[in-house]
């Protein structure tokens, strides 16, 4: 009777051992994973809120394009009822400019720097996108990508506002003499 009540307990033991292991199988076969988040530093955010700004400025100016009488218009030297000039192209120029360069300055800038220019430029860029509306009635793509284009400049400004700060190292050591 002893060998059967081991023979038994080692078979409730390989029992035992075959459903956990059937529990492990399902479990990582149905386990959800944790997808690995990299914090983005201030600066990679700020340049990719430029870029998209860059990019919803474009994007209008292509589309607009497709609208009736646009391209007549351009051939015959206006643009947006003003005639092309080279005083209007170099404004133009200008403007696109500085979302290009705030790509670049917002990664090589040192973070104080960066911070005031982003909050800057990106305030004095909602007028200029609200003034690029201006006069375009019935055109809802414009006003969607003003929008856009606002809440883009809403979220640089933000970012550039509450940048983290760090305790200066400087300040929290104690200067001591070699002696």
């Amino acid at each position: 009777m002893h060998a059967s009540a081991s023979s038994n307990a080692t078979r409730e033991l390989e029992d035992v051992k075959v459903m956990e292991k059937e529990k492990t199988m399902h479990a990582s076969r149905h386990a959800t994973r944790e997808l690995e988040d990299v914090k983005v530093h201030v600066k990679l955010k700020l340049a990719g809120l430029w870029a998209s700004v860059m990019f919803m400025f474009v994007y209008v100016d292509v589309i607009g394009f497709y609208r009736p009488g646009v391209i007549k218009d351009i051939l015959a030297g206006f643009m947006w009822k003003f005639e092309i000039t080279q005083t209007v192209l170099v404004a133009g120029m200008a403007l696109m400019t500085v979302p290009s360069l705030m790509v670049f300055l917002s990664l090589a800038l040192p973070a104080r720097a960066n911070r005031w220019t982003n909050i800057v430029v990106a305030s004095l860029f909602v007028p200029a996108s609200i003034f690029n509306v201006i006069g375009e009635p019935g055109v809802f793509y414009f006003w969607g990508a003003l929008i856009v284009e606002l809440a883009l400049l809403a979220l640089a400004i933000r970012y550039a506002w509450t940048w983290p700060a760090t305790e200066s190292r400087s300040a929290s050591v104690p200067i001591t003499s070699a002696a």
